[in-house]
C-alpha cells in the first residue's frame, strides 16, 4: 500500500489510498511538521526513523556530533546504505575529521536541510542522540520555534537491557574492524579534544595502538592492553547512555517537551525474527500512529506499510542498532 501526499504543506487536504481511510483529512496546522528521534544510544533512533521513511515521504537529518564528520564509520556507527533502504539522510560524514563542529554550526545546517525537505514535500525527520543538538535547534533559534511544530519521539531501553546490549554490539564492532579503522587515524599525538578524535572507541585504544608499535611488545601484553581498551569502551558507551536518558529527562521537565515516550526493551529481550516481530509491533506501530496523529490531527487506524517493506535489523542479534560515539 503507497500514501500519496505533500506531507509538509499547510491547509493541504491528504488522502490515504489502498483503502486503508475512505475519507481525506486536512492539515489545520499553521506550522511546518518536523518529527525528532530521540533516545540514549543504542536504541534503535536510526532504525526507527528510517523504518518511519518508508512509511510516510521523508528524509532524516542526522544530529549525532560524531557522525556528522567523515570517516570512522564503524567507530561511529553510521548508517550503511544498505541499511538507509533509500531514504536520503543529511548531515552525516560532511565534516572534516579535525573540524569543531558546534551546536551553532548544527542549528544553521539542520535549518537548511530542514527547508530543503519542506520544498521537496516530504517530512523532515531528526534523528541522533546529541541532545544538545536537539537543544539548541528547537529551544536556541526564534525562527526554528515560530516556523515549526514538533513531534517527539523517545524510544527508550530499560538500562540493563541496553548495557547487555551496548557490550555484545561492542564486541561485533570490534570484529568488523574497529582496531583497524582507528589505527589508520592514529599519528601518535594525545589529544582527543576535538573534532572525530573525541569519539568513544578513539581514546581508548591509545595505549594499545601504542605497545603495538613497540617492536618489544609481547603478545600476551598486546592482547591485555586490547581487553582492557574494548573493557572501556564498553563502560564508556554505557556512562554516555546514562549521561544522555538524563539530559532527556532534564529536556523534558526543563522545557515541558511533549516526549512521546516508546518502550523497546521487550523487542531487546528476542532473538532472530521474533526480535523483528517484537520491535514492528512494540516501537513501529505506536511510532506511526503518534505520527499519524501528529501529520493528520485525526486518529486513523494506521499509516500504511508499502507492499514489499522488509525490516533488516542492524546486527546479528536482530536487534536494533547502537551508536558507541555520540556525545
Amino acid at each position: 500500500m503507497n500514501l500519496s501526499f505533500p506531507v509538509c504543506k499547510q491547509a493541504q487536504t491528504l488522502s490515504f489510498t489502498g483503502g486503508i481511510n475512505t475519507g481525506s483529512i486536512n492539515f489545520q496546522s499553521h506550522k511546518e511538521k518536523v518529527v525528532i528521534v530521540m533516545g540514549a544510544t543504542g536504541t534503535g533512533k536510526s532504525r526507527l526513523s528510517i523504518d518511519l521513511a518508508t512509511h510516510v515521504p521523508a528524509e532524516i537529518i542526522n544530529s549525532d556530533k560524531m557522525q556528522v564528520y567523515k570517516g570512522l564509520d564503524i567507530v561511529t556507527n553510521k548508517v550503511t546504505k544498505e541499511e538507509s533502504r533509500g531514504v536520503p539522510h543529511h548531515l552525516l560524514g560532511i565534516v572534516d575529521p579535525n573540524a569543531d563542529y558546534t551546536a551553532t554550526d548544527f542549528r544553521n545546517h539542520a535549518l537548511l536541510a530542514i527547508d530543503s525537505i519542506i520544498e521537496q514535500e516530504k517530512l523532515p525527520i531528526i534523528a541522533g542522540g546529541s541532545n544538545s543538538f536537539i537543544e539548541s535547534l528547537v529551544n536556541d533559534d526564534p525562527f526554528f520555534s515560530s516556523r515549526y511544530e514538533c513531534c517527539f519521539l523517545w524510544v527508550d531501553v530499560s538500562l540493563p537491557i541496553l548495557h547487555r546490549f551496548v557490550s555484545k554490539r561492542v564486541d561485533q564492532m570490534v570484529k568488523a574492524g574497529l582496531v583497524e579503522e582507528v589505527k589508520g587515524l592514529f599519528n601518535g599525538q594525545s589529544d582527543y579534544t576535538r573534532g572525530i578524535r573525541r569519539s568513544i572507541g578513539v581514546p581508548e585504544m591509545d595505549k594499545f595502538l601504542r605497545a603495538q608499535g613497540n617492536a618489544n611488545a609481547d603478545p600476551e601484553t598486546l592482547e591485555a592492553l586490547l581487553q582492557e581498551a574494548v573493557d572501556q569502551i564498553k563502560e564508556n558507551t554505557y556512562k554516555l547512555a546514562c549521561r544522555q536518558l538524563q539530559k532527556i529527562h532534564r529536556l523534558r521537565d526543563l522545557w515541558g517537551w511533549n516526549l512521546h515516550r516508546i518502550d523497546a526493551t521487550e523487542a531487546f529481550l528476542h532473538h532472530g525474527e521474533e526480535a523483528n516481530e517484537a520491535w514492528e509491533q512494540l516501537v513501529v506501530d505506536p511510532s506511526a500512529m503518534i505520527l499519524a496523529q501528529f501529520l493528520y490531527k485525526s486518529r486513523p487506524r494506521a499509516i500504511p506499510k508499502p507492499q514489499g517493506t522488509t525490516i533488516t535489523p542492524r546486527t546479528v542479534t536482530a536487534m536494533p542498532a547502537m551508536a558507541t560515539a555520540t556525545h
